[in-house]
């Protein structure tokens, strides 16, 4: 993605944060027209803090052909948006401004290994309820093996290896005179304006008079 200096993240902290709180992905691959195919589903992350190696894990309805495309070709691209909002050029102390958008995002390169074997597409699904819905799992447990073996015969997973990752902050870090009004703006506005108004001060973006 076009990454500005001003709007790239340094700290790979962020990027897990937004992977964790925004998981629900957009998985893109080449189909067999060479066009780009895209599926939009929830993402596991596993994340080594120690190697900073970082998984994703997934999995598709056997119908879906997409993974007969990760099948074929395993690099693929997966993106992740949080937090997003309209900013207007009234933040800016001058008229000559227009507006903009801020966002959140992050692009991982990924290879993909497909995972078919029953127990361990049950282990991928189990990571996937405790994120969303743990008490699920024992609901999961007790409808016994023949249905969740018919269940689990009609999904393919896989797990995406990160072989580069992007993360994006586009706050308008580089307009410091606009700060204090889009703080402002975004603390009492819609949801996702609050959730950058908290990045904003995570980052640091606190207008001069407002640090003690």
């Amino acid at each position: 993605m076009y990454l500005p200096p001003q709007f790239k993240a340094k700290d790979r902290a962020h990027a897990v944060r937004l992977i964790t709180e925004h998981p629900f992905a957009s998985l893109i691959s080449n189909d067999e027209d060479g066009l780009p195919f895209v599926t939009h589903l929830p993402l596991h992350l596993v994340a080594d803090g120690e190697t900073e190696d970082m998984l994703l894990l997934g999995h598709v309805a056997k119908p879906n052909p997409h993974w007969r495309y990760l099948q074929a070709r395993p690099k693929a691209v997966v993106t992740f948006l949080g937090p997003h909002a309209y900013l207007s050029p009234q933040v800016y102390p001058d008229l000559a401004r227009v507006p903009t958008w801020n966002y959140l995002a992050v692009h991982c390169t990924v290879e993909a290994r497909l995972i078919e074997d029953p127990a361990a597409k049950d282990a991928l699904l189990k990571q996937l309820i405790g994120d969303h819905e743990p008490a699920y799992a024992k609901q999961w447990r007790d409808l016994g093996e023949a249905f969740a073996h018919k269940m689990l015969a009609g999904i393919v997973g896989f797990e995406l290896r990160v072989t580069q990752l992007e993360c994006k902050l586009k706050l308008n870090q580089h307009r410091p005179e606009a700060h204090e009004k889009m703080l402002a703006m975004y603390a009492a506005g819609t949801p996702d304006e609050q959730a950058l108004a908290a990045w904003m001060a995570q980052l640091g973006m606190v207008p001069a008079a407002g640090r003690h």
